[in-house]
């Protein structure tokens, strides 16, 4: 992971107002579920977001629980700031967490990281270190950006194919290099990683599913309309034939 390149795009990249589109308010709706169930578990869950962004899900958390976020993008932590007196913020990097003590977590979320961190060896340092300070049977929630949805939406949609297919291997998986920004995965990727980290997986959804494909449509429906497409989503997002060519996939795991 380039963090230079990585601060220069979050700069300029309105990261607050990605989740507030319609389209991407599928995306939050749902995870959002999934987190309310996971913290149903326990009584007064200490929670730690890495690579909190600028708070989406932080902020919203620090209203009824003890919320710790440590974010690498400065900009983004004086969003949080700015919006919350309840966040305790860190700034740092996601592989690195030696100012956390370890068992200190019930829950973390770790919802940007693996989308930037490019190497297997950078995602199983922030995975070891996100091990060490969870708590005994706490939950690790893990987003990922899916490789599908990149060939097709940016690369055909978008007519990107031709230029960027140095960038692809025969069986159109992205080959993301130290300098690039993003990393694309398959459900075969994030199973490796899985069994590298000893983590097992308790459930794995489709975050947004077809969503982002046709989000301009998404982006018209009406509050009735939009509300069936919700409920639509829910009803999908555990099924397993959805998840490849979802834009974000979760992956909610405990140790093994």
């Amino acid at each position: 992971m380039n963090e230079k390149n990585l601060n220069d795009y979050y700069n300029k990249f309105n990261e607050e107002k990605r989740l507030k589109t319609r389209h991407g308010r599928v995306e939050y709706i749902v995870t959002m579920k999934y987190i309310d169930e996971i913290l149903k578990n326990y009584k007064k869950p200490k929670i730690l977001d890495i690579g909190a962004g600028c708070g989406a899900y932080s902020i919203p958390l620090s209203e009824y629980y003890d919320v710790t976020a440590l974010e690498l993008v400065k900009h983004n932590l004086k969003v949080i700031e700015k919006n919350s007196q309840n966040i305790k913020l860190i700034h740092g990097n996601a592989t690195n967490l030696n100012m956390l003590e370890d068992n200190s977590f019930d829950v973390i979320l770790i919802f940007g990281p693996m989308y930037h961190l490019i190497s297997t060896e950078e995602k199983l340092k922030c995975l070891n270190e996100a091990k060490r300070v969870l708590k005994k049977n706490g939950t690790i929630l893990i987003s990922y950006i899916m490789n599908d949805y990149a060939i097709i939406r940016h690369g055909f949609k978008d007519k990107h194919i031709l230029e960027e297919i140095n960038k692809i291997d025969d069986s159109f998986h992205i080959i993301s290099k130290e300098d690039d920004l993003y990393s694309y995965v398959r459900l075969n990727d994030i199973d490796k990683l899985n069994k590298l980290a000893n983590l097992r997986r308790i459930k794995i959804i489709s975050q947004d599913s077809v969503s982002n494909y046709m989000r301009e449509y998404i982006n018209k429906l009406n509050d009735d309309e939009f509300e069936l497409f919700i409920k639509f989503q829910l009803s999908i997002c555990e099924r397993y034939e959805m998840l490849g060519l979802s834009t974000h996939v979760l992956d909610i795991l405990k140790e093994d």
